[in-house]
């Protein structure tokens, strides 16, 4: 299967597919990871991942961990499309005799990465937003947490009169720093983890599987 060349709408559907599984497994645990990063230290109401859900399925019943689920389910084939067709003509243009060097098959990753992020960055706001207003209203992954809990703390409009506010990256760190201290960078880390590795795992699986591949099988193929 790795030798093996997957046509684009292929990619486009086990994309889509590991995405949708992906998110529909593991959306608690990332309901969790935001409420615990947007935590402030004089408005804490969790004190752990197991807790986050408890708190959430009791105030607001079994769909309230599905808070923001809908904006995600309904873009990820589309977010899946741009970087695949992104990656593919980053990789042909950047390549010399159809091969790549591990520094241009980086850069191909991480100009599908900007494309993804530049469609990505609105719905992630909204889902962060559908996501923390349970908290409000009932009163790889490791290493990169620190960023992600400013990319939380930024996209996160609603704010208790308690909690700090943020004008710009650097205005967040400070005071996070300042006012949580190094630790509250890694908030949400253990539920950030155990998100990266499954989905990475469901997208694995779908393109060992071939399922793009064994639906296109059914399209009546054109004469040449």
């Amino acid at each position: 299967m790795a030798d093996k060349q997957i046509s684009l709408p292929a990619k486009l559907i086990n994309g889509g597919i590991a995405g949708l599984i992906g998110v529909t497994c593991v959306f608690p645990i990332d309901l969790a990871k935001t409420r615990l990063q947007n935590q402030q230290n004089g408005s804490r109401l969790y004190t752990s991942m197991s807790d986050c859900l408890i708190k959430t399925i009791r105030s607001e019943g079994y769909f309230g961990m599905y808070r923001g689920a809908a904006v995600n389910l309904t873009l990820v084939t589309p977010e899946k499309a741009i970087k695949l067709a992104a990656n593919d003509f980053f990789r042909h243009h950047l390549s010399k005799d159809g091969k790549l060097t591990l520094l241009k098959e980086m850069l191909a990753g991480c100009g599908a990465g900007t494309c993804q992020v530049i469609v990505t960055t609105p719905m992630e706001m909204l889902k962060i937003q559908l996501q923390d207003a349970g908290r409000l209203g009932s009163t790889a992954a490791v290493a990169v947490n620190p960023v992600d809990v400013i990319k939380t703390r930024l996209q996160s409009l609603n704010r208790a009169s308690t909690e700090d506010t943020y004008s710009g990256v650097t205005d967040c760190i400070r005071k996070i720093m300042r006012n949580e201290g190094p630790a509250a960078f890694l908030k949400g880390a253990y539920c950030r983890a155990l998100v990266i590795a499954p989905l990475f795992g469901i997208a694995q699986v779908v393109y060992f599987l071939g399922v793009g591949e064994f639906i296109l099988s059914f399209l009546p193929k054109k004469d040449n």
